[in-house]
């Protein structure tokens, strides 16, 4: 968006209320330098100060090279991405070679500041624990913010001592499923472990350390939410999907699937609709997407169609 049209909207602007028709929704013409009221077109204020850029950019890439700033603090990176680094190039900002005074200077510059990076425990454990994160969640596709709220998780597991005497990676691993669940991103425990050097055991275990020793709400596990990564895996249409859903409302709405895997239950589901509407898909393909046994799936299939009193005609 260029500097002729830096317009943005305020809600409530700070608890003002337009002196003509009383309304709070007000308009920023950063141009003008005017704040103006969207109701009745009342001038509140003017003569305000652009904090923006005084520089001009009409694509990203003229954006990107005058902009002046690093990338954005993250908590994925042990530093914060905060840091600096001195490079290698023995060279100046003109590109002329360094004397071989200024660069034994220099080497040693650089030799203390990768020690003073990397003085405590605690920094080599971020260092070592965010790469690994990093890794997972490339391995897994998870969003970026999913990243950060695992990191959060594990810098206060590690403020705690919750990772003293336990692997680095099942806290990590532990950390990106709980995240996955706080943010409704279908992502099992056992997809995670696949992805990590340790055992579902020992990830199992610091996933109800952290719970129980952190201040974190994750909400409980729903196979609403492996609905739509199931359906795309399978290819199933539109219809079966929402009716799959349907059943998997109704079914929690009789308590039905309380202390379920949320697999299988999603996998009956899909069967279910799938014979409903037509798209059937066999138990057997379902399964292997759902990562359960074809005897989960005939179980909760079962109970399913007992519960909710659903009539098929089928020989299955």
């Amino acid at each position: 968006m260029t500097d002729m049209v830096r317009i943005r909207k305020r809600d409530e602007n700070k608890g003002n209320a337009c002196l003509n028709c009383g309304g709070t929704l007000f308009t920023e013409d950063y141009v003008r330098g005017e704040n103006i009221c969207t109701s009745c077109g009342l001038v509140l204020s003017e003569h305000t100060a652009d904090s923006g850029p005084e520089w001009r950019a009409f694509t990203t890439e003229e954006r990107n090279a005058r902009a002046r700033v690093g990338a954005p603090m993250t908590l994925t990176i042990a530093d914060r991405g905060l840091s600096t680094t001195i490079g290698w190039q023995n060279k100046d900002a003109n590109g002329r070679a360094l004397t071989s005074t200024t660069r034994a200077a220099i080497y040693r510059m650089r030799k203390w500041h990768i020690r003073s990076k990397l003085h405590s425990s605690q920094h080599r454990n971020l260092s070592i624990a965010m790469s690994e994160m990093e890794r997972i969640s490339s391995q897994l596709g998870i969003p970026r913010d999913v990243r950060e709220t695992a990191a959060l998780m594990y810098r206060k597991a590690l403020s705690k001592r919750l990772v003293r005497g336990r692997s680095i990676e099942s806290v990590v691993a532990s950390s990106v499923y709980l995240a996955c669940r706080i943010h409704r991103i279908p992502r099992r425990l056992d997809e995670v472990v696949a992805e990590t050097n340790a055992n579902r055991k020992q990830v199992g275990y610091a996933v109800r350390l952290i719970v129980s020793r952190i201040n974190i709400d994750v909400p409980l596990a729903s196979a609403k939410d492996l609905i739509p990564r199931l359906s795309s895996d399978l290819l199933l249409e539109g219809r079966t999907v929402k009716k799959a859903t349907e059943i998997i409302k109704n079914a929690e709405e009789r308590f039905v699937t309380i202390g379920k895997d949320p697999g299988g239950i999603a996998g009956a589901a899909l069967y279910i609709a799938g014979i409903l509407e037509e798209d059937r898909r066999t138990q057997r393909e379902i399964a292997n997407v759902s990562r359960v046994t074809e005897v989960t799936i005939r179980n909760r299939y079962k109970e399913l169609i007992r519960v909710l009193r659903i009539s098929i005609n089928n020989n299955s």
